[in-house]
């Protein structure tokens, strides 16, 4: 009974309102990955673009690497009116989720052809407000609830988070398809439907901000370490201090507290997600060169990725709840990176619609089952002080390293061909899996010197 009871509260948890909201504002932040990233590949792949320029211009997602450089502004700088109105966080999200909306609305008056550094800069913009989203939903979730329910809240956020990169991949794929008179000819007013879409699907994540509570955080702590660097640096002028504790002392915090260990657990963070981040920028570009059309490719990600993105972090969720975070985190790194050798199997089999079902729904099912361990993994590092800044390092450094290795993947694809780039970016996950193992193993060393811990 004892058993059934502590596997139904597993469950359970995701009825509680802080976890619905988290669901709501993960969908405003996966929206916009995929238009600044997969779908944007299959825009311009079919606007002519070259696979190498493709593969270049994934890099500016590497602005979702590089946002704790102004991840302490997000923790520390209010808004004026806004901060008043909404409070810090609710208050950054507004802002940013506003400049989405306006960015994107740009974006579905470009064209590739026409204009392709326009289109560009648009984009960089929309990667740029939504790294500012993330790190203020991040600070959001982590403050919105103790500790014991970081699992669900992650598990939720992911849930969000993929069915909107789906979303805004095949639902935008199934909107330029439905825009698109005729299908064997590049019509930009397709992706200009597609996109524009996506600009008023972003209304979403305002009405959730608006709709939910501002956290309730002791900030007591946060205040303390203020006052006493602001001891520490008072001979020098006050904006000193400030400065020191606003970008300097949370990374020190972050150091102090894990030592040497943080060498282990950032190198762990930064290749995490390599295998899917890499072979993710030319998966578009793969359908497209393997014969399959908008429609198809957006009716099995809708159907099957939805369906399997949901039940993947749901079962991660649970699963991280019930034997804890760092068995799930290496079951998850061994699912995704098994699931690319699927694609290989397709770029030998061709345009397959039951093989491609098979590995989509794979892939987002590891995905969601590695991302929701993952979230809750890197949660549980961050300190409330700094939550905001501490979890925009540890993201950023989880993105900068495979999203500059995702540049190549283009010059990959034309040296090894698809099989061998897919059998690649599979074993880029091994690495990851040894790294996991000796954290465990530290964690375990840990808890037996420490068992009051």
């Amino acid at each position: 009974m004892t058993s059934l009871s502590h596997r139904f509260a597993a469950w359970s948890v995701y009825a509680h309102k802080r976890v619905l909201t988290l669901f709501t504002l993960g969908f405003s932040s996966g929206l916009p990955l995929a238009l600044v990233f997969g779908t944007l590949s299959f825009w311009l792949r079919e606007a002519g673009i070259e696979r190498s320029t493709i593969g270049f211009l994934s890099w500016i997602a590497l602005t979702y690497s590089i946002k704790f450089l102004w991840a302490p502004l997000v923790d520390r700088v209010p808004i004026p009116g806004l901060t008043r109105w909404l409070g810090r966080r609710r208050a950054w999200l507004i802002l940013a989720q506003s400049i989405l909306i306006a960015a994107l609305a740009a974006m579905s008056f470009s064209d590739p052809q026409q204009n392709l550094q326009q289109l560009a800069l648009l984009a960089l913009v929309v990667a740029f407000a939504s790294a500012t989203q993330d790190i203020a939903v991040d600070a959001f979730r982590i403050e919105a609830a103790p500790e014991k329910m970081q699992a669900a809240l992650a598990a939720a956020y992911q849930m969000g988070y993929r069915l909107a990169m789906i979303f805004s991949g095949a639902g935008a794929l199934a909107i330029a398809a439905w825009a698109d008179p005729d299908p064997n000819v590049y019509h930009v007013a397709a992706w200009h439907a597609a996109y524009l879409a996506m600009a008023v699907t972003m209304l979403v994540g305002v009405a959730a901000t608006l709709l939910s509570a501002e956290p309730d955080v002791d900030r007591s702590q946060a205040e303390q370490l203020q006052q006493q660097l602001n001891a520490r640096f008072a001979h020098l002028p006050a904006p000193v201090a400030w400065i020191y504790g606003v970008f300097v002392a949370p990374f020190q915090d972050f150091f102090s507290r894990y030592g040497k260990q943080a060498l282990l657990i950032l190198a762990l963070i930064a290749t995490y997600r390599i295998s899917d981040i890499v072979m993710g920028v030319m998966a578009n570009v793969f359908y497209v060169d393997m014969g399959f059309s908008k429609a198809e490719i957006a009716a099995i990600s809708k159907i099957y990725g939805v369906l399997m993105t949901l039940v993947g972090a749901a079962v991660g969720g649970a699963l991280v709840y019930r034997y804890g975070t760092m068995k799930v985190l290496f079951l998850g790194g061994l699912l995704v990176a098994s699931t690319n050798l699927l694609f290989a199997w397709q770029a030998v089999v061709g345009h397959n619609i039951p093989l491609l079902t098979l590995a989509i729904s794979a892939d987002n099912f590891s995905a969601g089952i590695a991302t929701s361990a993952f979230i809750a993994y890197l949660s549980s590092l961050t300190n409330i002080a700094y939550s905001a800044t501490q979890y925009a390092l540890l993201s950023s450094m989880m993105l900068l390293f495979p999203k500059f290795v995702a540049g190549f993947s283009g010059v990959m694809v034309d040296s090894l061909g698809y099989v061998g780039f897919f059998i690649a970016v599979s074993l880029m996950g091994l690495p990851v899996l040894l790294l996991i193992a000796l954290a465990m193993r530290r964690e375990s060393t840990a808890a037996k010197l420490n068992p009051a811990s």
